[in-house]
């Protein structure tokens, strides 16, 4: 593949018009079985909740299920969501995924429930891109910034906190849940009292344990100073992607399992054997972000026409510009070819390749595209 740069897959298990969560599922496996035969480096699930588009609620089913229907592909989480789990029952979930499937599990930790994150500190020198009117050096769009705090504070927001954590619970803060999750896993785990806690099955468990994030803020800076490896979310928030990246190098110190930062940047793509075949395909993506922008969490993924039939608002299209303008949709060519500029001007180690189109055999047929172009250049 290009520069040795590997692919991997993140997988929402959409849910599209006209169909149901069990289709999803079965086509999000399939999809697995796809990718491992395409040459993808890994396979995760995204965890979503109160989604009617989106049928992965509990990455750690899905996996379970995705294990036993494929043989060599990592698999993994992308990522749990620790704003309303405990250290111990993430390292239990994927100590019982590892018993059974042993070696094979990325272990994707992700902050959620509306936590707000820190400012990023990202030192002067720290190798800043030089952006200029919206595009770096080589050409990478970097839009302006999209602001979430509209979507923090959406009574969906509030209802899903209520309903995933006990009542009363608080999130434990997030550094020291990953630092909980570190110990419980290398066995060092020692309470303020001196009791020691052993997970079983989990303990010694080879899990790669990665960190997702946004910005240069929390999620970058723990990932940094444990020594983790981090994936940034350019189709999530593409203006902060050089931040984050700068901010994970910047924090980080080597650790017993990596000498230097490791870094994965995600990215939203649909190919097709044509420009004009992929934008068909990828008229659903504005309506559908547009959805999940205004808070009121993602439609079933829509045909064309349906998309077509959208009505579009001065608003509507505010809150989805820096998602479309990102969107690499085109020929296998064309979407190497930004994806070639994603990774330069990140200086991404590996690409997160997320695709969503109305028909199963469209996404597939994406993928296996792109993988091959890539495994020409």
């Amino acid at each position: 593949m290009t520069g040795n740069t590997p692919l991997a897959v993140l997988d929402l298990v959409p849910i599209t018009s006209g169909s149901t969560a069990a289709t999803a599922l079965r086509n999000s496996i399939d999809l697995a079985r796809q990718a491992e035969r395409f040459g993808y480096a890994r396979h995760w699930f995204a965890e979503h909740h109160l989604n009617p588009g989106v049928a992965g609620t509990s990455p750690a089913v899905v996996l379970a299920l995705t294990a036993a229907a494929t043989s060599t592909i990592r698999l993994g989480a992308g990522a749990v969501q620790l704003g309303h789990r405990t250290a111990l029952s993430t390292v239990e979930e994927f100590g019982l995924l590892d018993a059974l499937h042993p070696g094979r599990f990325d272990l994707g930790l992700g902050r959620s429930g509306g936590r707000p994150s820190t400012p990023a500190r990202v030192p002067a020198g720290a190798g800043r891109t030089a952006v200029v009117d919206g595009r770096t050096p080589n050409g990478l769009r970097i839009p302006a910034r999209f602001s979430f705090e509209h979507l923090l504070h959406h009574p969906r927001f509030a209802l899903q906190r209520r309903l995933l954590q006990q009542p009363g619970a608080q999130a434990q803060d997030y550094a020291e849940q990953i630092d909980d999750i570190l110990a419980l896993l290398a066995g060092t785990y020692t309470a303020a009292d001196g009791t020691a806690a052993h997970v079983v099955p989990g303990e010694g468990a080879p899990l790669q344990v990665w960190i997702l994030g946004s910005s240069g803020g929390t999620s970058a800076e723990v990932a940094g100073a444990n020594g983790l490896r981090f994936a940034a979310n350019y189709h999530v928030s593409p203006a902060s992607v050089l931040e984050a990246a700068e901010g994970y190098r910047a924090a980080f110190r080597p650790s017993a399992e990596l000498a230097r930062p490791y870094l994965a940047v995600s990215a939203d793509v649909v190919v097709a054997p044509d420009e004009a075949t992929a934008r068909e395909l990828a008229t659903g993506y504005g309506p559908w972000v547009r959805s999940i922008r205004s808070g009121d969490g993602a439609i079933p993924f829509p045909t064309p026409d349906e998309a077509r039939a959208h009505v579009w608002t001065a608003a509507d299209r505010e809150l989805v510009a820096d998602r479309l303008e990102t969107q690499f949709v085109g020929s296998p060519r064309q979407v190497a070819d930004r994806l070639e500029e994603l990774r330069d001007a990140t200086r991404a180690d590996e690409l997160l390749i997320t695709t969503i189109t109305h028909g199963h055999a469209d996404r597939v047929r994406s993928y296996r595209l792109l993988a091959e172009e890539w495994q020409r250049r």
